[in-house]
């Protein structure tokens, strides 16, 4: 298939893309920018797009895994709070209606739990919490991404048989 056609083709799913860019934002502009995202990323890969195949079901694919990517940096960005001295003003927000006391108890001890544990298994265990991928945890730790998975699964599981009676 020619750049020419292969553009023709891509240009046709126009409106099926944007109301699914629509649906995945529920904004507007944010749709607007994941489908130039969308088009910008299948025409740059143009060459790994097998001319047998679903040319929509492959731009369907490449929109929704920009959207979770975006997600998913837009939640590891960190929030930076001025510095106060008075820290009561950060408590309000735990003022919710379905605030327990015993709630805030039970996730005290599981952190304390966590952070007894090695580093070994701590640290691989609380990037994977954060949102770190396995491939990212293995690269910042200089491990193989075998032993991050499994690192991750043994504390895991160690930390249900520890809590389990604040499982319901």
């Amino acid at each position: 298939m020619t750049t020419y056609e292969f553009s023709n083709q891509l240009l046709s799913l126009q409106k099926n893309l944007k109301h699914f860019a629509y649906t995945l934002t529920t904004n507007e502009d944010d749709a607007k920018d994941l489908l130039q995202d969308t088009y910008l990323k299948a025409m740059l890969n143009q060459d790994k797009y097998a001319d047998d195949s679903n040319l929509k079901a492959w731009t369907f694919t490449i929109m929704k895994n920009i959207f979770i990517n975006n997600y998913r940096k837009n939640q590891k960005t960190v929030n930076i709070l001025e510095t106060v001295d008075d820290l009561s003003y950060l408590r309000n927000s735990y003022k919710t209606s379905s605030y327990l006391p015993e709630s805030e108890y039970s996730k005290n001890e599981i952190i304390k739990g966590i952070n007894k544990l090695n580093d070994d298994q701590r640290i691989p265990f609380e990037m994977h919490n954060s949102g770190y991928k396995y491939k990212e945890i293995a690269s910042t730790l200089n491990l193989s991404i075998g032993t991050v998975k499994s690192r991750i699964f043994f504390t895991r599981k160690k930390l249900m048989e520890n809590f389990k009676d604040y499982m319901n």
